[in-house]
């Protein structure tokens, strides 16, 4: 679920999205960020978009601007100009390069079909596994460290290619993230019926 409401709770609005599914194409830092700029630039994964939109028409209607349409920012760059200045007016640099890890290991399709599951919470365990996350506050976090998925619920797969990268400083690591995804997906044989779950389930004012 994700709420929003003023500072002063008098209005509340909540979208109760599907968290069973990972958001978008990958879990960590930079890997998420980067994603992030895609779908500011106007691209990125459908269901980012998606929930991207529905969430800023929330806040608009919220703030008094039901007619505005955040779709249009996107497309017409807008979105990318506001967060770019944003970022320079706090003395930032849009243009710097995000980290990147030093290995990757690639998690490849055992059979061909569709994928019917992915679990959220494996491959979130997964990344923190990888160095996405810490245990404590004090931990080092991996700002390059993550997953990347090659696809989710309802895309045809085929046996041999990429389903995830994992991305780490710390190869080590590999096999215990490994581990948190032993039984997270599932593909069913080509020409299964699957509807794929809506990203907004509920929307609650």
């Amino acid at each position: 679920m994700v709420g929003l409401g003023n500072d002063h709770g008098v209005r509340t609005r909540a979208l109760i999205t599907d968290m069973a599914t990972p958001l978008g194409g990958t879990a960590g830092n930079a890997l998420e960020v980067r994603e992030s700029v895609e779908v500011l630039a106007g691209g990125g994964p459908a269901d980012v978009v998606e929930l991207t939109l529905s969430l800023a028409r929330e806040m608009l209607t919220a703030a008094g601007f039901p007619d505005a349409d955040p779709a249009k920012a996107l497309a017409d760059g807008s979105a990318m100009d506001h967060w770019r200045r944003m970022i320079t007016a706090q003395g930032g640099d849009p243009d710097a390069e995000l980290p990147t890890a030093r290995e990757q290991h690639t998690v490849t399709v055992p059979a061909s079909g569709i994928v019917t599951r992915l679990d959220a919470y494996a491959v979130g365990l997964a990344a923190w596994r990888l160095g996405a996350g810490r245990a404590r506050k004090e931990d080092p976090v991996q700002a390059g460290a993550g997953i990347e998925m090659h696809a989710k619920p309802g895309d045809p797969v085929t046996a041999g290619r990429p389903l995830m990268t994992l991305h780490t400083d710390t190869p080590e690591k590999f096999a215990y993230a490994l581990q948190a995804l032993e039984g997270a997906y599932d593909i069913a044989p080509q020409g299964t019926e699957f509807a794929v779950t809506p990203i907004v389930l509920e929307r609650v004012v």
